[in-house]
């Protein structure tokens, strides 16, 4: 034929298969993730192509495990952000769909050993339990075969002192090399694999030189066991290996208990439903929720998802929501949060958020958020640890060298010796391990770490900035009354100030638009932050805030036009036709605001009090916590720059406001603090959620995280001491190869321990 292909038919014996028939089975099963219709259930589309989604990563051993498939997913074109948590194995992945698809994202995390999948609940339970059993297996295979090792060394010790025949000498050897030929192959397996993944990513992990120990001396061993005569290490080989595996056996008991806060918020959703038909009750998964829809929540049932109650009045347990131990009292219109449990009677709920989109789901992101995202220390303690690696093996090939010209007899024990006892295990968990303790008691305890670097900044905060109104109060107003400035009426006013508010989350807003049910609709509403919002009804435009941009809108000198309602508290109603209507609110201090004041004083924390109301509400708030420093009528510029004035001087500026219009605040500081309001949370962009929204918290955080930048010193402190004094005395020949064995497991289990003293919040 033309093609040249005459050959190929006249040999062919069966028909060429089609290409869809070459792509191998695991891929295929890859592209369905990329399917819009699947991926409703686990991925959030955010601006235009940008995706987010949770994953669960199997065959995680260690922190270098995180750190390679980091390295190696971020370096993909299309992939934003990349980052695996330390307590779960879950990572979270952000990407443009326009670059690159999911499946391509799991086929590289396949590429280099590892599999993921979409995050499901369930089947991350299955998999802690899946291993933690073969981490049971692999360690009593290891523990058996140490022990019976052991007594063979025993014997053998003995009669290298007292006399044994050959033969027996030799038998001996042969049954301690077929009793460690299985610890090798099974137990000690896991080290070699993610050995060879680092190396074949051109990575040096820390299974690396574990692997080298382990390989190296029991391949010496056998060798000597066949020939007859030299030292083997069979004994040193079982004993490594089970101490290894005993020390990441705990490591990761440990990580999963850091990790049982956020396990904890991903169980609270219940599997199933009542939902409310035409034809009646029925039951059904709560994945098939939709918005709209009702469902009946019997006392002792879980919220199923976020809704508003239509039928009912009960009070509904959100401890392990919010931290809060009280039952709260929940009636018709008020708003129910997923995974909160009914208590007394039964409630019908309109359901108005389901699955990725409500209040549960967003904390468990935040808090993924935090415990993947690494503080600076973090950091800074993983590139050691890379340099350290490469650093332990050149040391090691030097001692190796000096003894082998000069003792070639004990080379090979001391070198062995080196690469055991300086395995860098202690230093890869000193900070993830701290990290995961702290977050997941401050989350019990209703402080939600939404940033990596929170915690390390908060412990370095000099000054504390609050704002007022649903800080340092409950931020539930009231109207308290109403001074008519014009001549329309009480109801008429009432209606036009709630159609203005009626898209705003202020409390003043919330407080306005319950005084009335008049149904006026403003268009082309546009609100300034910190001025107010001006909207047009009727043909008429109106404007409600504070007085100097409601005066504005009539035109002419704003300072001559100025009246006595300028210094009164509340907000002002006008049009271009002059002032309407002054209101005047009421507020309470928050339960708790005047201890939180005190005690951050007592710890030498500057407090600072920057509010939008009027100077006179704000005085009486400052005077009564006993706040020295306040301003008044000020605006989220005005908040801004006192920060930018504090940091230039020196200060680390923690900002705690209400979330609503505190955004550009919240940012300016190195450390942001949002109350934890429901309808606020979906979106918050501060450093961590008061979601008990108790104050005192706030110090038991900063407390807190003193306390882990401490606990993170002292271990990397003892990392770095123990591979300094350990190294010199293994060079030197004075470690034994089952004593560096031990030496480094009890390092390893120090840092573990230490860190775990930070699930524990001490009593204030």
């Amino acid at each position: 034929m033309d093609g040249g292909l005459t050959d190929f038919y006249r040999y062919r014996t069966e028909k060429s298969p089609r290409a869809q028939e070459l792509i191998p089975e695991e891929l295929s099963e890859l592209e369905l993730y990329d399917r819009d219709d699947l991926q409703k259930s686990f991925v959030r589309q955010q601006a235009g192509e940008e995706r987010e989604a949770s994953l669960i990563l199997e065959g995680i051993v260690c922190a270098a495990c995180i750190w390679l498939n980091e390295r190696h997913v971020k370096a993909l074109p299309g992939v934003l952000d990349f980052a695996v948590n330390y307590s779960t194995h879950r990572a979270r992945v952000r990407w443009d769909n326009q670059r690159i698809r999911l499946s391509e994202i799991l086929e590289a995390i396949s590429a280099i050993g590892y599999h993921a999948h979409p995050f499901d609940p369930g089947r991350q339970e299955q998999l802690y339990k899946q291993e933690r059993k073969q981490a049971m297996r692999r360690l009593a295979v290891a523990g058996l075969g140490m022990m019976q090792v052991m007594m063979l060394a025993v014997a053998l010790y003995a009669g290298a002192y007292e006399g044994m025949s050959d033969g027996l000498r030799s038998f001996l050897r042969w049954v301690s090399l077929l009793i460690t030929t299985p610890v090798i192959l099974f137990s000690a397996r896991t080290f070699f694999i993610s050995a060879w993944r680092d190396l074949k990513r051109h990575q040096l992990g820390m299974d690396v030189p574990v692997s080298l120990a382990i390989g190296a001396a029991f391949l010496a061993s056998a060798w000597s066991t066949l020939r007859g005569t030299g030292e083997i290490y069979f004994d040193s080989v079982t004993m490594f290996t089970f101490f290894l595996l005993a020390g990441r056996f705990l490591e990761m008991g440990a990580r999963h208990r850091a990790g049982q806060a956020a396990e904890e918020l991903v169980k609270l959703l219940p599997a199933t439903a009542v939902r409310l038909t035409e034809a009646g009750e029925e039951r059904v998964p709560v994945a098939d929720l939709v918005a709209g829809e009702q469902v009946l929540i019997r006392p002792g049932e879980g919220v199923p998802a976020d809704g508003r109650i239509v039928e009912g009045r009960s009070s509904v347990d959100e401890s392990l929501l919010t931290g809060e131990s009280l039952p709260q009292l929940r009636k018709l219109g008020d708003l129910l949060v997923g995974g909160t449990v009914n208590n007394e009677s039964p409630l019908v709920m309109q359901v108005e958020q389901v699955g990725e989109d409500t209040v549960l789901s967003a904390i468990v992101r935040l808090l993924d958020r935090a415990q993947t995202e690494k503080p600076s220390v973090a950091r800074t303690a993983d590139r050691v640890a890379g340099w350290f690696v490469g650093g332990l093996l050149l040391v090691a090939a030097g001692v190796a060298t000096w003894w082998w010209l000069h003792d070639p007899t004990h080379a090979f024990a001391v070198t062995l010796s080196v690469l055991v006892v300086t395995c860098p295990c202690a230093l890869s968990l000193a900070t993830p391990a701290a990290v995961a303790a702290a977050t997941g008691a401050l989350t019990r305890l209703g402080v939600l770490t939404t940033r990596g670097h929170a915690l390390e900044t908060l412990a370095r905060v000099s000054h504390v900035i609050f704002d007022k109104t649903g800080t340092l109060t409950e931020g539930r107003l009231r109207l308290e009354r109403a001074d008519l400035l014009g001549t329309v009426s009480h109801a008429d006013c009432l209606a036009l100030a709630a159609a203005l508010e009626q898209r705003s989350e202020h409390p003043i807003a919330r407080a306005l638009c319950s005084e009335t049910d008049a149904d006026l609709h403003a268009e082309n509403v546009t609100a300034q932050a910190g001025l107010g919002i001006e909207g047009w009804i009727a043909g008429q435009c109106y404007r409600i805030g504070i007085p100097e941009y409601v005066l504005e809108l009539q035109g002419g000198d704003v300072a001559a036009n100025k009246t006595d309602a300028e210094d009164r508290d509340g907000v002002l109603l006008g049009n271009d036709q002059g002032l309407l209507a002054h209101f005047i609110f009421a507020d309470r201090l928050r339960v708790g605001a005047a201890e939180a004041v005190h005690r951050l004083k007592n710890l030498g924390i500057g407090v600072e009090l920057l509010s939008g109301d009027q100077a006179t509400a704000v005085r009486a708030v400052a005077g009564e916590l006993g706040i020295d420093h306040f301003q008044s009528r000020c605006r989220p510029g005005d908040k801004l720059a006192r920060i930018r004035t504090l940091q230039q001087q020196g200060a680390v500026v923690a900002m705690v406001g209400d979330g609503v219009n505190d955004a550009p605040v919240l940012a300016g500081a190195q450390v942001s603090l949002a109350m934890g309001g429901g309808t606020q949370l979906a979106h918050a962009s501060a450093d961590m959620v008061l979601l008990s929204e108790q104050l005192p918290h706030l110090v038991t955080a900063i407390r807190t995280s003193r306390r882990t930048l401490t606990v993170i010193r002292q271990n990397l402190a003892w990392a770095l001491v123990y591979n300094m004094v350990a190294l010199p005395l293994a060079a030197a020949g004075w470690i034994a190869p089952w004593m560096a064995a031990i030496g480094m497991s009890t390092s390893s289990l120090v840092v573990v321990i230490n860190a775990l003293r930070l699930r524990n919040i001490p009593s204030d």
